[in-house]
C-alpha cells in the first residue's frame, strides 16, 4: 500500500472509530474519457463510515431518514397499460436516444440481448424496401414497432418514493451558449479551469463497498488531507489554480450557471464554437443562491428562477461576488471533441434534447428507457414522453425525481428555467434484469 493510500485509510478508519462523519464530495470523478454531467452539486449527507473497532456502547437506533435504501429498491412491478400516455407519444423520436444508450449498455450482460435485437431492428429499418429512397441510415422504426419491441423484451416498473408515494418533482436543464476567448482580456476576464493536479479523490467504496457513490475530495497539506479550495479562494486574484485556465468568458454570472448546467457552447471571437463539459468538482457542498436571495428578502419565491437571479445580478453588481461566494461548490471543465450531437451525459454518450433525462442512479439504472408523465413548464398542458436516463445531477436525489434536458440555446434555457412540475416515472428494464424482494438486483439470467 502506498504512503498516500495508507494515510487516507488511516484517516477514514480513525473517523469511523470516533463516530465522526467524513464530508464527501458531491460530484463523481469521471472515468477516462470522463463523462460530463450536469452539476447542481448540492451537499450530500455526511458519510457514516462502518465501525471498524469493537465498542461496548449501545448503538443508537437509526432515524428513518438515515436508513440505507437498497439499490433500485423503489422500483415496483407494473403493467404496460398503467403507463400514462404511452399511446400519445411518438416513440420513434426516442429511438435515436435509445441507440445511444445501447452503445454502452450492450456490454452489460443484463442488457446485451435487448440491445442486440435493437441494433438488428435498426439495421433492418434502414435497409427496408419500404423506406424512402432518401431515408437516413439512422432511420428509426415506426412507433408501433418501437412499442412492440419494448413490450416484448422489457418489463415495466413504476418508481416510488421512500414513503410509497408515486409522484415527485420534475425540473429542467439545458446547454447554455456563452461568449468567450482563449485569451484573457478586459472583455473576457472570467476563466474556466481544468481540474487541478493537486486535488485528491478518495473512492470510499474501494474501502467500504456499502459506500457506493460516496467520495471524498481534498488536498494534502503535509501529511493531512484537508478540504480543497472553495469558490472564494479559487476566484481570488491570487488564485491557487493559476495556470489551469483554458478559456475565458465575458460574464461571471454565465460562468456560475454554466457550472450548474454542467455543459455549454462557447462562441469564440473568431466564430469558432467550443463544446465544454463537466470534468470534476471541488468537493464542497452546493448552496442555492436563489434560496439565499429569497431568505434575505431580495427576491420573492416566484422570482427565484434562473432568469430572475440573472436580472438581480445585473442590477446588483456590487453584491454579486459575495453572493456567488456563498456557494462554496466549484466545477472544473474540459474541452470536448467538436461535432458531438449533444453534451456528454453521465452515461458517457451524447444526450439529446427532449429525449434525455437526468435521474438518481441509485434508484434508476443509467441508460434505462423511462416514461415520464408530467406537464409543460409552468403549465397544466400534459407532457408525456419516452426518454433515456443518460445523465445525473447533484440535486437529483430520490426515486421519483428527474431533470428534463431541453437542448441548447435561449429557448431551451427559458423552458428549463421555468420547469418545476410534479410527475410520475415508469422504468423499462430488460426481462433478464432480475430483482429480489427488496427490488435490488441479485442476478442476471441470460437467454
Amino acid at each position: 500500500m502506498s504512503q498516500l493510500s495508507l494515510l487516507v485509510f488511516l484517516c477514514l478508519t480513525a473517523a469511523a472509530c470516533t463516530n465522526k462523519a467524513v464530508k464527501p464530495a458531491t460530484m463523481p470523478a469521471p472515468a477516462t474519457p470522463p463523462a460530463q454531467t450536469k452539476c447542481e452539486c448540492p451537499a450530500e449527507k455526511a458519510v457514516q463510515l462502518p465501525d471498524t473497532a469493537k465498542s461496548e456502547v449501545k448503538p443508537i437506533e437509526p432515524k428513518p431518514a438515515d436508513i440505507k435504501i437498497p439499490e433500485y429498491s423503489l422500483l415496483k412491478p407494473a403493467q404496460w397499460d398503467e403507463v400514462d400516455g404511452l399511446e400519445m407519444d411518438n416513440l420513434s423520436l426516442a429511438w435515436p436516444a435509445w441507440m445511444q444508450s445501447c452503445s454502452t449498455l450492450i456490454n452489460k450482460p443484463a442488457w446485451k440481448n435487448a440491445c442486440t435485437v435493437a441494433n438488428q431492428l435498426h439495421a433492418q429499418t434502414s435497409k427496408s424496401p419500404n423506406a424512402s429512397p432518401n431515408a437516413s441510415p439512422n432511420a428509426s422504426p415506426n412507433p408501433s414497432e418501437v412499442q412492440a419491441y419494448f413490450k416484448q423484451y422489457f418489463s415495466v416498473y413504476k418508481t416510488t418514493n421512500v414513503d410509497g408515494s408515486d409522484t415527485g418533482m420534475i425540473t429542467g436543464y439545458y446547454q447554455p451558449m456563452l461568449k468567450g476567448s482563449r485569451t484573457k482580456s478586459a472583455q473576457y476576464p472570467n476563466p474556466l479551469y481544468a481540474p487541478p493536479a493537486d486535488m485528491i479523490t478518495v473512492e470510499l467504496d474501494s474501502l467500504f463497498p456499502e459506500l457506493k457513490f460516496k467520495r471524498v475530495r481534498g488536498r494534502l497539506v503535509g501529511n493531512k488531507l484537508v478540504p480543497y479550495y472553495n469558490r472564494g479562494e479559487i476566484e481570488a486574484e491570487t488564485s491557487p489554480l493559476k495556470g489551469r485556465e483554458f478559456i475565458y468568458i465575458d460574464d461571471i454570472i454565465d460562468v456560475f450557471f454554466l457550472q450548474i448546467q454542467g455543459s455549454g457552447l462557447v462562441q469564440l471571437e473568431n466564430g469558432e464554437q467550443v463544446h465544454v463539459g463537466y470534468a470534476d468538482q471541488n468537493g464542497h457542498p452546493y448552496n442555492s443562491i436563489g434560496r439565499l436571495l429569497v431568505e434575505r428578502g431580495e427576491l420573492q419565491l416566484a422570482q427565484a428562477s434562473m432568469q430572475g437571479i440573472k436580472n438581480w445580478a445585473r442590477n446588483n453588481l456590487a453584491k454579486l461576488r459575495d453572493l456567488l461566494n456563498s456557494n462554496p461548490s466549484y466545477v472544473f471543465f474540459r474541452e470536448l471533441p467538436a461535432g458531438l450531437p449533444g453534451p456528454l451525459g453521465a452515461l458517457g454518450v451524447p444526450i439529446l434534447g427532449e429525449r434525455s433525462v437526468a435521474v438518481d442512479p441509485k434508484f434508476v439504472p443509467l441508460g434505462a428507457p423511462i416514461f415520464l408523465s408530467t406537464t409543460e413548464p409552468n403549465s397544466t398542458k400534459p407532457l408525456k414522453r419516452m426518454m433515456m436516463a443518460q445523465d445525473t445531477g447533484g440535486a437529483i436525489k430520490g426515486g421519483v425525481r428527474a431533470d428534463f434536458f431541453w437542448g441548447a440555446g435561449p429557448e431551451a434555457g427559458a423552458r428549463a428555467g421555468a420547469m418545476k412540475q410534479s410527475g410520475k416515472i415508469w422504468v423499462f428494464l430488460p426481462k433478464e434484469f432480475v430483482f429480489n424482494g427488496n427490488g435490488a438486483q441479485t442476478k442476471t439470467i441470460l437467454p
